[in-house]
């Protein structure tokens, strides 16, 4: 089921194949310099000693954004989807959050399928994202000892 978005105003993306030049397009129009604390972080998966994946997270009152989850062809398929997942949760956790969403495009049926079985599900459009065709959230335990709630 695709979550219709209801925000209007940003150029949407055209449904298939990324086309060239559409994620240098992407990423200028939507920057990540607020992955650094305090608004946010970027995960850096290692495989072998080296980098083989990342997620980015954005820090929201009481909410968290999963965003730039990537790895890379050659190392798909050895857990690290899912340990950058449970990384972002964690700090997410940690940071006061109590739930993790995210947009995600519909031609990424694998990451999709990952957020899935993560135990996220879909919900209503959260955002305006133009290249945006699923939003995910995910509901998260208590909160780990000694974690700050988010203002």
């Amino acid at each position: 089921m695709t979550a219709a978005s209801p925000l209007r105003g940003r150029r949407r993306r055209v449904p298939g194949p990324v086309r060239p030049g559409e994620v240098e397009t992407a990423m200028a129009e939507s920057p990540s310099g607020d992955l650094v604390p305090p608004t946010g972080l970027l995960l850096v998966a290692h495989r072998d000693g080296r980098p083989a994946g990342c997620a980015g997270l954005r820090l929201r009152p009481d909410w968290a954004e999963l965003t730039r989850v990537f790895v890379h062809p050659t190392h798909r398929g050895h857990g690290g989807g899912a340990a950058l997942l449970a990384g972002a949760e964690r700090h997410a956790r940690a940071s006061g959050a109590d739930r993790i969403r995210l947009d995600t495009r519909a031609d990424l049926v694998e990451a999709r399928a990952l957020y899935a079985r993560h135990g996220y599900h879909e919900i209503p459009a959260y955002n305006d994202d133009g290249y945006a065709e699923h939003w995910f959230e995910k509901v998260l335990r208590e909160l780990t000892p000694g974690a700050r709630r988010a203002k």
